[in-house]
């Protein structure tokens, strides 16, 4: 199976591409990225069939180039885990990359001949849109800029896939909780890049107590990655309802991305 990948040079996003190479099932990976990604080359439990594929991508504003979605058409689905922290950019910036950019790809992705088919026969392609906790669709005046710009993605992208033009999309939000690389060496060295000052001061001092006290708001990255593949590799359907789980069996908080691969 073929999927795509955003994001990957990121902590979620190198956690989704190690959780991609080491599954069976999937035996290409194509990743869109502004830079060079060296996990990429890693073979450290790979699939030794397994096609890696970096598409080198400068404007995420403009959908990929023809030549690019050429070698994308036969995708299943793609986990978008592009982002940036709310506080290393401006309010412009920050929306044109959490709102904006997916929108451009996801249209574009929709209308990629080869979709898969199901197995009622209908084509569709799965878009997990990388969000997290605390994220709303229904916004007030204390909501962080964060969760409200997240929260409007995650509603604008359900609300595209309901339009006859892109209906081949299958959306999914994940919201992972506080993001934990703790034991999951083939990233570490990703996680220390990410993890300076407040971060890793937090890491060291808090999360040894959520893991036990509050472990539903946890989400270790090795099993947050599957989780995500896992939603990219699918049916495409909707999920039941239940604790974790919103947005018309389409938003998967922590506590639903964990059971989700059973922890």
């Amino acid at each position: 199976m073929h999927l795509i990948l955003t994001g990957a040079t990121g902590l979620v996003g190198s956690a989704c591409l190690h959780a991609m190479q080491r599954n069976p099932a999937v035996s290409k990976i194509s990743i869109l990225s502004r830079r060079p990604v060296p996990q990429a080359t890693s073979t450290v439990g790979a699939n030794p069939k397994l096609e890696t594929n970096v598409i080198i991508q400068n404007d995420f504003s403009q959908p990929p180039s023809e030549e690019a979605l050429a070698q994308l058409r036969d995708a299943r689905g793609v986990v978008w885990a592009q982002g940036i922290s709310v506080n290393q950019v401006d309010k412009a910036d920050y929306e044109k990359i959490t709102y904006d950019f997916p929108f451009v790809a996801a249209k574009a992705f929709a209308k990629m001949p080869d979709a898969k088919s199901d197995e009622i026969g209908e084509p569709h392609f799965n878009f997990v849109y990388v969000s997290g906790e605390g994220v709303t669709t229904k916004p007030g005046m204390l909501t962080p800029r964060f969760a409200g710009v997240k929260g409007r993605a995650e509603a604008g992208l359900l609300a595209l896939s309901r339009e006859e033009e892109y209906s081949r999309l299958r959306v999914y939000s994940a919201r992972p909780g506080v993001v934990d690389p703790t034991g999951h060496e083939e990233i570490q060295e990703v996680a220390n890049e990410k993890r300076q000052g407040m971060l890793k001061l937090f890491a060291k001092v808090l999360q040894p107590t959520m893991r036990v006290a509050y472990k539903d708001m946890v989400s270790p990255t090795r099993e947050l990655g599957d989780a995500m593949v896992n939603l990219a590799m699918g049916d495409g359907k909707e999920l039941p309802q239940g604790p974790g789980i919103s947005g018309d069996g389409r938003t998967l908080g922590s506590a639903a991305l964990r059971k989700l691969v059973g922890i």
